[in-house]
Parts: C-alpha cells; structure tokens; sequence
C-alpha cells in the first residue's frame, strides 16, 4: 500500500497520505512482535533480554498511540471531505497532514518514551516469566514488588487519552458524516462516501475495540489467557486485514494498481 501511493500520482492526496502512514504503522506493528515470537516459537528458547523487552514494549506503545491518533486524523479528513467540500482544500492541505502526520508520531514517542523509562525502573523482583506473547506494560507489572495502583490509573488514564477520546472523536465524525451522506441527492456520490466511511469504520473496531475492552477493565477482572487472545487482534490480525480491506473495497486502489502493474510489466519488456 505504501509502495502504491508513492508510485500512483493519483492518489497523492491526504487521505491517501494518512493511509500510506497507517500501512506503514502496521508494517511495523507486526515486526515489533511476531519476528521475536516467531523465533521463540521455532527454537523453543521463550526468552528476551531486558534490554530487548524494552525496546519492544517503546516501539509497541509508540505505533500503539500514534495509529489512533492517526485513524482520528483520517475520520477527520472524510468529516471535512464530505460535510465541508469547499474548506477541504483549506482544512487538509499537504501542510495541514503533514503536521497531521509528524504530530501522531511524536505523541506517540514522547507518550512510549515516559511509559518505558518507568516501566524498566520498577523493582522486578519477584518470577521473571511474562505469562505473554511480547513485552507489555500491563503483564509486566504483576512482578513488580510494589504497589503500583497509582501507575495502574496512570495507564487508564493514557488509554482514555489516546484511545477512548480518539474513538470517540471519530463515532462523532462519522455520525455527522452518515448523515450528510443519507441527505445526499447524488446516488453515486452517496455510494462512493458509504464504502469509504464503512471501510474505515470495520478498521476502527477492529483496532479499538480489544484494545479498549483490555486496557479499560481492572486487572482483577482480565486473565492472562483473555489478555493473550484480545492481543493477537491488535498485533497481528488488525495490521495484516487492514491492507486487505483498503485494497479490496476501493475502487481507486484497485484501478492503481492496475496501472502501477501495467507500468512495470511495459518497463520489463
């Protein structure tokens, strides 16, 4: 997707911007995990240095943060598309989602970096098992000797911040944004802006609903075993669909890749 929309003129344009950055979150999401859970898995060796946990956990909770700003971003785009057509140019010019872009990524840098440094200076002194598939704040803190309620309600309160607000936002959007589409005279035109509206909203349930439903329940009511499955939604699944249901319910992707394909197969001969 991202190869795409650099190659393809037609589709530089913000949304399409914003959907080469969620591509490529995605691409990282899935090496921050699965190459080190795929490696346990074949030599049997289920270990990470400290070091190496901790790298894990800043780039999960970086990509983790920074995709919900991003899909926030993009709900944006389509609220100021279809209920504002004519500030769209104003609203989402090349500067305004770049900005867009470089600010999901340094929240979300700045929010990981504090959640690291913490999580790595707590006292660990008790088993040094994660009862997990990969690094993650939450299973980790059952190790720690301490009392770490007052950190707990610091991680709700970040989930709140960029999770839930971000969700919110965007149900809000495209609430507005149904209804501007159902008033629509052009048949067409309403078509067009349902497939859009509806492809992004299967990713934003997707993605939020396990993480919401894991990060906003106390740890007294999750289980390790709940915890592992509602994780693979969010690491593996939603970045591998996401691709998936961009290419395939976009008319406009599909006919650039068609040409992209004509192009190289025309170079080749």
């Amino acid at each position: 997707m991202t190869a795409l929309i650099f190659l393809d003129p037609r589709l530089h344009t913000p949304m399409y911007f914003l959907l080469s950055q969620l591509s490529l979150m995605d691409l990282m999401y899935i090496s921050t995990t699965v190459p080190k859970m795929a490696i346990n898995f074949l030599s049997g060796q289920k270990s990470i240095s400290f070091l190496g946990c901790g790298v894990q956990m800043f780039f999960f909770v970086t990509i983790a943060c920074s995709e919900g700003l991003l899909l926030a971003s993009m709900a944006y785009d389509r609220f100021v598309a279809i209920c504002h057509p004519l500030h769209y140019p104003v609203r989402m010019s090349k500067i305004m989602c770049l900005k867009m872009i470089i600010g999901t990524w340094i929240l979300g840098s700045i929010h990981s970096l504090v959640h690291t440094i913490y999580a790595l200076h707590l006292p660990y002194c008790r088993s040094r098992v994660i009862n997990h598939f990969f690094c993650e704040v939450p299973t980790m803190l059952p190790l720690v000797c301490m009392d770490t309620w007052v950190y707990e309600y610091t991680i709700f309160g970040s989930t709140v911040i960029f999770l839930l607000l971000p969700f919110l936002g965007i149900m809000a959007s495209y609430g507005r944004v149904l209804f501007a589409v159902f008033h629509m005279r052009s048949k067409e035109g309403r078509k067009k802006a349902f497939n859009t509206c509806s492809t992004h909203l299967t990713v934003v349930t997707f993605y939020y609903a396990p993480f919401v439903y894991t990060y906003l329940r106390p740890r007294s009511l999750r289980t390790p075993a709940e915890d592992k499955s509602l994780a693979v939604f969010y690491t593996i699944l939603t970045p591998m669909l996401n691709p998936i249901i961009y290419s395939l319910r976009n008319k406009e992707v599909l006919g650039a890749m068609g040409r992209v394909w004509g192009m190289l197969s025309s170079r080749k001969k």
